[in-house]
């Protein structure tokens, strides 16, 4: 086909190819490699090891990570490269907070991946409605369950705290180190999962809503201080198996961060229901580009061939279908 009988519509069907990365997003990877290598070395189990496992996997985890970010940096100018940098640091975002519990530097490394998955600036495709209503249902049965268990959390410090029999004060240690364990560290990470998978896969995006935005900085936060907190209740529940012994400025500690997470929770849920705050300078620019990228389509089909005008009728459909008029 001869380039000058080509129309609008022969150039818009054609396939768009995906950026590779920046250079000061190839920057990036490079830095987030040796923050991993550096990472692993600090985190490799020795001799006197915390937790060995989680110290090993962690290890493992994070010489992983430096190899794929290194990756994503010698071939940067590569679409691939792009979509593998955004699904790593999205899935190693929470992976990380496991690795956190030897020590917090893994937090830094939290951190650092969200920041870095912000500069990337993703895409995700919409979620379709089944799909989404399935990611929704999953999110808020999650979401649920975390806020029970804060809840309950917060009975059993109370308990632990504030009760004068010995053997109760331990249980009630005690069972909060187990639920810790196995039941609020899964929970709390799939819901975060799952939320992000929402916010990605829908209008809502991650950083365009203040309600989405601020969802987001504390699913963030409670897991940064949830590691000191679960030490505060290991440390009370191998204390407490002294009958003798109080849970003193510990236990108090302990209830007041279990009641700040509860109302953080709350306000998460409060957050959702309500949605306040309206678009963030994000939101409000990616509304003047979709808005301007409507305009510049608008402006192609209604010149048409050249040479042809488009009849009135048609052009109020076409700005139908395409959805500027309902």
């Amino acid at each position: 086909m001869d380039p000058a009988d080509r129309t609008g519509a022969d150039v818009r069907t054609r396939p768009a190819i995906a950026p590779g990365l920046t250079v000061p997003q190839t920057r990036t990877q490079w830095a987030f490699a040796a923050f991993s290598a550096l990472n692993a070395v600090v985190i490799f189990p020795g001799e006197n090891a915390i937790l060995p496992l989680v110290q090993s996997v962690g290890f493992a985890g994070y010489l992983f990570a430096a190899a794929v970010a290194a990756y994503c940096a010698l071939r940067s100018g590569t679409s691939r490269a792009r979509r593998v940098a955004i699904v790593f640091h999205l899935l190693f975002i929470p992976v990380q907070f496991l690795f956190s519990f030897p020590g917090p530097l893994p937090l830094v490394g939290m951190l650092f991946s969200a920041l870095i998955l912000g500069f990337l600036r993703p895409a995700f495709p919409r979620l379709s409605p089944g799909k989404r209503k399935l990611w929704v249902m999953l999110h808020v049965g999650l979401s649920v369950s975390w806020l029970g268990i804060a809840v309950s959390m917060v009975v059993l410090s109370a308990v632990g705290y504030t009760t004068e029999n010995a053997g109760l004060r331990h249980g009630a240690y005690e069972l909060m180190h187990v639920f810790d364990l196995f039941i609020v560290i899964p929970t709390m990470m799939l819901s975060i999962l799952t939320g992000l998978v929402v916010s990605l896969g829908s209008k809502w995006g991650l950083v365009k809503h203040w309600w989405v935005l601020l969802k987001l900085v504390i699913a963030l936060c409670i897991p940064a201080v949830a590691i000191v907190e679960s030490q505060w209740v290991q440390e009370l529940a191998e204390r407490t198996v002294d009958p003798a012994a109080e849970p003193g400025g510990t236990g108090l500690t302990l209830l007041i961060c279990m009641i700040a997470f509860s109302a953080a929770l709350w306000t998460a849920t409060y957050l959702s229901v309500f949605k306040p705050g309206g678009k963030t300078r994000w939101g409000k620019k990616n509304v003047a580009r979709e808005r301007a990228a409507r305009e510049k389509k608008t402006a192609g089909d209604s010149a048409g061939v050249p040479g042809q005008r488009v009849p009135a009728p048609d052009r109020a459909a076409a700005e139908h279908y395409r959805g500027g008029k309902n």
